[in-house]
């Protein structure tokens, strides 16, 4: 792991553990096992390290997206796919996922481009946008689509780490949430 690396991953740690607030650089560095200005001279500042973090987790989520994203799948298909793996993501990534939840809910959002945004999603949106298109997914915004998709991923893995469920029982739970969430977005 390179200096840059350690820094994230000490960053991660410590701000899901802290908050953004509460976790001086100085500690973040000292823990990291680099100089202070080593952490400078990766990211000008506190607020440049919490934006390209936030970036460099979405980005690794976008990429594993576009991996199971297969061109010759149907819309429904990988509307399912999707979301499926955005919740096991999420249950096996928890503190990257608490921390884009975490920095969604903060004043650092707006540090971001609407261009690097929606390079985000650009994995799904394009296919939820020919979903709309299709009439196979409600006539709604692909904004507000997304947003719901996003809180339904939430909302389960709130539920799910909220209790311990056998494996089987759990991947039960996450189709029956899918089948909900389908049928609140399926063209009618």
């Amino acid at each position: 792991m390179n200096k840059q690396e350690q820094i994230q991953a000490t960053a991660l740690r410590l701000f899901v553990a802290d908050g953004f607030h509460g976790t001086p650089t100085a500690k973040i560095a000292a823990e990291a096992g680099v100089a202070n200005g080593t952490l400078f001279y990766h990211y000008k500042t506190k607020e440049d390290l919490v934006v390209a973090l936030y970036n460099r987790i979405k980005d690794e989520h976008a990429d594993n997206l576009q991996a199971i994203i297969s061109r010759d799948d149907f819309i429904t298909t990988k509307f399912k796919n999707i979301f499926i793996h955005s919740v096991n993501w999420a249950l096996n990534n928890r503190d990257k996922f608490y921390y884009i939840q975490q920095f969604n809910s903060s004043p650092h959002l707006a540090q971001v481009s609407a261009e690097t945004l929606e390079q985000h999603t650009i994995g799904y949106a394009g296919f939820i946008a020919e979903g709309v298109k299709k009439k196979l997914l409600k006539q709604q915004p692909v904004g507000l689509i997304i947003a719901i998709f996003n809180g339904h991923v939430y909302g389960l893995y709130q539920y799910l780490t909220s209790a311990k469920f056998e494996p089987e029982e759990q991947e039960k739970i996450i189709n029956e949430a899918y089948e909900m969430l389908w049928d609140t977005m399926k063209y009618m």
